[in-house]
């Protein structure tokens, strides 16, 4: 989250400031609906389709699907068809569908952060990232369902409506990035924008069977106007395959002067075979659900049979310190902009309805804290960087579960949860993912496993900082010994 640019300027004032329709298109007669990104820029490329093709398939799954699924909260979609029907560009994804999500701002379109509190606003600017990522070619259709301000670890925000798992449209896709796998899982789009600050990339993909890699912070451009301390977001993309996240990658991160050597663009599996630290336990020592537990430890044998050395250990991390610490630096934003709220309408936040309880919740935990909360946090954030750090010394690459449970039902994580369960309920939900937006390091979510009510399960590989190659070329040779392009969602384009 971009707090500072929630607390000042446009975006403040805004804040407070109180067609056409395509036949469906069924798998049987849409040619590109299986096909992965870079699969349609190919057609593209060689002439075979014309972007305008692309994007009126996407526009038409879209139409037919998502009214069930609500991973579409603002649609670009005559925007869209006028840039396709100018032409593709020379850039490697030229033509293909994309949705960006509605934490990410696009100059003269809404992004409301799935609040109340910015239902109105209109973008007017956009990141380096996003230039970026659309000098690629991409065609942005529309923005993607989250949480408000990015807060939860699923979507069901008051403004915007739940977002429906496609596996089951009963359960969570997950958070923040839950609109992007959704839409993606679905079919609607081959891959979609995403941001991680606490596993918001991880989580919706393990949570919707697709691939979800977190790059090293300091890997992608810079993306806010003006950062502040404890921000640990990165932005990429959730996708059905790892070569389509493997090039978006290369076209988007830092080339020169970064903090690390670029990654290039990874094509295929290494031939190294790794030293694998494994660890199952949450931060306080228990153990994930048993189909959690069984899906990570099919994991590591796979790892086996692939001749990798898998080792157990015990996480560097003291847990109870680092739900505190990470808690307080998560709970900072919503403070401030509770606190923005009551400035400019003279009233308690609580009476306006611009915040979500959950927010409301977050912002109290922050202020019953001492002065020093904040800067303590960050000085712990950067013990844990260092011991982190020290750990891969020992190992290529950390094995555990995404998350501790298969998808929960929509309603189990809302926002209107009490505070006291619903935080209780998270902290042991999302008990693998925030250790590696604090410490820096590349971690990606592989969609390995289903349990046996069909909800998708990923596995978490994380390695040390500036090694998204060696998590990629390990992605591939996953990929290749236990393939998921295949599998499809119940709720998608290929199966409704």
């Amino acid at each position: 989250m971009d707090r500072r640019q929630f607390l000042k300027g446009s975006a403040a004032a805004g804040a407070l400031a109180i067609g056409f329709r395509h036949m469906p298109a069924r798998a049987a007669n849409d040619p590109f609906v299986k096909l992965d990104a870079l699969g349609q820029a190919a057609l593209v490329k060689k002439k075979e389709v014309t972007p305008l093709e692309l994007v009126d398939a996407a526009i038409a799954r879209i139409e037919r699907l998502d009214g069930k699924v609500n991973a579409v909260v603002t649609e670009t979609f005559e925007a869209a068809r006028e840039e396709a029907k100018a032409g593709a560009g020379e850039g490697a994804f030229a033509g293909v569908p994309y949705l960006l999500k509605d934490l990410n701002d696009l100059k003269g379109v809404r992004r409301t952060s799935g609040s109340k509190m910015l239902a109105d606003y209109v973008s007017d600017w956009q990141s380096p990232y996003t230039d970026k990522t659309l000098e690629t070619g991409l065609v942005v259709l529309g923005k993607s369902n989250t949480p408000e301000f990015g807060l939860l670890a699923t979507t069901e925000p008051l403004l915007l409506g739940d977002c429906h798992n496609p596996w089951d449209l009963e359960h969570s896709t997950g958070g923040s990035s839950g609109g992007s796998a959704a839409a993606t899982a679905a079919g609607m789009v081959p891959f979609a924008q995403s941001s991680d600050g606490g596993g918001s990339i991880r989580i919706p993909a393990s949570c919707c069977g697709l691939f979800g890699l977190k790059p090293s912070r300091g890997r992608m451009l810079e993306q806010n106007k003006d950062p502040m301390p404890g921000d640990i977001s990165v932005k990429h993309v959730i996708s059905r395959s790892v070569r389509d996240s493997a090039a978006l990658l290369d076209l988007t991160e830092v080339k020169e002067g970064g903090a690390f050597a670029p990654t290039g663009n990874v094509t295929d599996a290494g031939t190294k075979r790794l030293k694998i630290a494994f660890s199952m336990a949450r931060y306080d020592g228990s153990d994930p659900d048993g189909d959690v537990r069984k899906a990570i430890e099919e994991t590591a044998e796979l790892c086996k049979g692939l001749g990798h050395e898998i080792v157990d250990v015990t996480p560097p991390i003291d847990g109870p310190q680092f739900i505190d610490h990470f808690l307080t630096a998560w709970a900072s934003g919503p403070a401030q902009l509770k606190a923005l709220v009551e400035e400019k309408t003279g009233k308690p936040a609580a009476e306006t309805g611009l915040l979500e309880p959950w927010t409301l919740g977050l912002a109290d935990f922050f202020n019953a804290k001492d002065d020093d909360a904040m800067k303590n946090a960050l000085a712990y954030f950067a013990k844990v960087e260092a011991d982190i750090a020290e750990f891969f010394t020992g190992y290529d690459v950390w094995l555990t579960p995404t998350l501790a449970s298969a998808p929960p039902k929509l309603g189990e994580q809302a926002p209107t949860v009490d505070f006291d369960t619903l935080y209780e309920r998270t902290t042991t939900y999302v008990a693998y993912t925030p250790q590696h937006n604090v410490a820096g390091t590349p971690a990606m979510s592989v969609p390995l496993s289903w349990n046996e009510a069909g909800l998708p399960i990923g596995s978490q590989f994380a390695a040390a900082k500036g090694q998204e190659g060696l998590l990629l070329q390990l992605a591939y040779e996953l990929e290749k010994a236990q393939p998921w392009m295949d599998k499809w969602a119940p709720y998608s384009a290929v199966n409704v």
